[in-house]
Formats: structure tokens, C-alpha cells, sequence
């Protein structure tokens, strides 16, 4: 377990320990692991939300009472790592249609093991918003860092930024509060730590190519 404060851990309930078991199941079916994980996905993502700034919006009910309610008080817009990060958009978009959705593709260089910026998409307003990193996978951090980097490169401010993550290592949440101790990062689950291989341990396997089905079942230990 973690002690970065920035770290909004899900409550962790029977019903999510049972999402859990699913999809951490190395038999579980490419169905089977979507389904699941896109239930913990939107907890992750309404947990997030309730961490931005709202303001106060009255509106007139059926029955023509007033009613104090709520609203965000910024424009708001998500970003995803690809790939695994798009996992997540299917998710955001239903529950906030229309929002502009951004990607960032990062891989990791063979011979220098650092990672490198292939790829951006932002929207041009996204520094005058909140933002939604969206970052299933928080091993050694070193995506999730490179993407922040692109975010602050483009006027983001971190403490503007709330990354959606969901599974991480002590290590990673670690790091990234040490870099960027203003991001506020939502996880499902923090892991033992890592292997030898820096696999996050007990582990959940290739995120994205069990969500998208792009290993055989053996292929997901």
C-alpha cells in the first residue's frame, strides 16, 4: 500500500475484489475481461469527476420547484495513452457525451528503455480546462510521466490534471508524487510491487491485449 497523498484509492468492497477476481483470472475470456474491467472503469471515472471544481447551477423541476444543484465550473476534456489508455473513452464518452477526447501515443525505446513521444492529438482549448489522463497502467511510471510532460508542454497545469488509473505499483504512485505531487491520481488497486521484469505483481497481464483481444488466451499470464 501506498502513502502519496495525491492517491484516491477505491473503496475496496467486496463487489470490486469480485471484478477483481475476474478479470485477474488468466482464463478469463476476452468478453469477460471487457465487461468487468468496464465496470471498474466507471467507477474509476465518476471518482475522478467528483474531484473537479463544481459551482452552484439552481433549475426549475417538473413540478416547478427550484432545485440547488451543481455543475463544473471549467471545461473539462480527456486524454488517453495509447492504447491501453482507450480502453477508458467508451466509458468517459457515455457518461459525458460530447466531450473532445485527446491521445497521446508513447513507447518505450529498446535500446535506451526510455520512453519516446511518437504521437500527439490534443484539443487546442486544453489548457484552459481540467483534464482526465487516461492511463490504465501505472508500473514504473515512465509513461505516465512522458504524458504529463506533453500535457504541462502544452499549458496544462498539473493541478488541473486528474490521472485515471487503474492499477498501479507503490513504485509508480511513488514517482509520480515525488514529480508531480499537484496531479491527483484515482486507482483501483495498488499491487505488491514489481518482478525482476518490472511486471506489476500479482498482476493483470497486457492491459490493452486482453481488453482488445489481441493475445490468445495462453498469452495473458
Amino acid at each position: 500500500m501506498t502513502t502519496v497523498s495525491n492517491v484516491v484509492l477505491l473503496p475496496q468492497t467486496n463487489q470490486l475484489r469480485a471484478l477483481h477476481t475476474v478479470i485477474r483470472d488468466r482464463n478469463a475470456s476476452q468478453t469477460d475481461f471487457a465487461v468487468y474491467s468496464r465496470r471498474i472503469i466507471r467507477l474509476l471515472l465518476e471518482a475522478g469527476l467528483d474531484l473537479l471544481p463544481f459551482e452552484k447551477r439552481e433549475v426549475t423541476t417538473p413540478v416547478g420547484q427550484t432545485y440547488d444543484g451543481l455543475g463544473f465550473t471549467t471545461p473539462l476534456c480527456g486524454v488517453s495513452v495509447v492504447r491501453a489508455g482507450e480502453s477508458m473513452e467508451t466509458e468517459l464518452r457515455e457518461m459525458l457525451p460530447g466531450i473532445s477526447i485527446g491521445k497521446i501515443l508513447i513507447q518505450r525505446d529498446k535500446q535506451t528503455k526510455l520512453p519516446d513521444l511518437l504521437y500527439k492529438n490534443l484539443p487546442g482549448d486544453i489548457a484552459e480546462g481540467h483534464v482526465l489522463l487516461l492511463e490504465p497502467m501505472l508500473a514504473t511510471a515512465g509513461s505516465a510521466l512522458a504524458a504529463l510532460d506533453v500535457l504541462r508542454d502544452s499549458g496544462v497545469q498539473d493541478e488541473r490534471i486528474v490521472l485515471i488509473n487503474f492499477l498501479a505499483s507503490p513504485q509508480g504512485l511513488e514517482r509520480v508524487g515525488r514529480a508531480a505531487p499537484a496531479v491527483r491520481i484515482v486507482t483501483s488497486a495498488v499491487e505488491d510491487g514489481l518482478n525482476e521484469h518490472a511486471f506489476m505483481v500479482p498482476g493483470i497481464g497486457d492491459f490493452g491485449d486482453r481488453f482488445f483481444g489481441t493475445l490468445p488466451r495462453t498469452g495473458t499470464s
